[in-house]
């Protein structure tokens, strides 16, 4: 392999490697010195939700939002608060939207099971117009005259 080969496979690989890399919208000014700390912060934003995003955790997040989130969580921390403390005080402000994975409770049932339920539904119906696309049942003698009669 010559030098240029040899370049541009690096080249690759380093692309590859950085395109590989998750991309957080931590800002350098958010991350804790302690590691363990930083570390538990990340966890925590990694299972909740961007209220403005709705489809991204907020550590994926570049909401202003998300940014007071995920703050907002480094700050209790720093003050001694149990991630378990913490999760509840976001959901008791945001209710269980904000949870990326919410709780298999009564008033979520319609999330857990929307989506296997209409794919049921789905197969249900197909099942029932394929059996209405059975072939139809052969004319009656009688039925056959009046066609023949109708066309001459």
């Amino acid at each position: 392999m010559n030098a240029r080969g040899l370049r541009q496979g690096l080249l690759a690989l380093s692309l590859a490697a950085t395109l590989a890399i998750p991309a957080f919208a931590v800002q350098p000014d958010e991350v804790l010195a302690d590691s363990a700390l930083e570390a538990r912060a990340r966890a925590l934003s990694a299972g909740l939700r961007c209220m403005v995003c709705q489809n991204q955790s907020i550590d994926d997040s570049d909401a202003s939002l998300a940014r007071d989130i995920r703050l907002l969580i480094r700050e209790r921390l720093v003050k001694g608060d149990g991630d378990a403390a913490i999760r509840d005080f976001l959901v008791s402000r945001y209710g269980d939207f904000i949870l990326l994975k919410p709780p298999f409770e009564p008033q979520t049932w319609l999330l857990w099971l929307g989506a296997p339920l209409a794919l049921g539904l789905g197969a249900l119906a197909m099942i029932r117009f394929r059996r209405a696309d059975a072939p139809p049942k052969p004319l009656s003698p009688e039925e056959e005259r009046r066609l023949a009669d109708l066309v001459g």
